[in-house]
């Protein structure tokens, strides 16, 4: 059987690797132990589209899970407006748009795509001030698309026993910084 990437890890990978091997190792554990206030904001930003309660439509999908056998990825979609196409992504609060949370964008579009549906547009809410940010779509966008598989492979080969993270400020947002022995900080 071959395991499927999560498609949260896309952009978690390009923050740190380290992170994905911590959040598995304390994903047992109450959150409450590691998250800070933005991750459980982030959290009841989604309960929501978790809940299926987000629309009654019956054209908006929320909370489906989806398939890339193409890119080996899965995860779920927050909202998919089946009659326009519009596939978004909901964030509680976006200052930036993070090569991550676009190709969290993309694997979201590819699993939709190969279950049949047609994607005409990507987007991203942020929930705190309301605003949308509209996302090329891959084909539109060479450059985004081709960083998009590069990132799928270096998560494939990682040698994670020899990765060492220079980027001191990533070190010092990592919620995990203080249970990590290869900290920057």
């Amino acid at each position: 059987m071959e395991l499927y990437i999560p498609i949260s890890h896309l952009n978690d990978f390009i923050f740190c690797p380290l992170s994905i091997y911590y959040h598995w190792l304390y994903g047992g554990l109450s959150t409450r132990l590691y998250q800070e206030l933005p991750q459980v904001e982030g959290k009841q930003a989604h309960e929501a589209i978790e809940e299926k309660r987000y629309s009654t439509r019956k054209n908006i999908l929320q909370g489906v899970e989806v398939y890339s056998t193409v890119y080996n990825l899965c995860g779920k979609i927050d909202t998919f407006d089946v009659d326009e196409g519009l596939l978004t992504e909901r964030k509680k609060h976006i200052e930036k748009i993070y090569d991550g949370y676009v190709f969290q964008l993309y694997g979201q579009y590819y699993g939709l795509c190969e279950m049949g549906y047609r994607v005409n547009s990507l987007r991203f809410y942020s929930m705190d001030d309301n605003k949308i940010y509209p996302v090329k779509l891959p084909d539109e966008d060479t450059d985004m698309r081709e960083s998009f598989k590069n990132t799928i492979m270096n998560i494939m080969s990682l040698d994670l026993e020899n990765y060492l993270q220079t980027n001191k400020a990533k070190c010092g947002r990592c919620i995990y910084e203080p249970l990590c022995d290869r900290s920057n900080v």
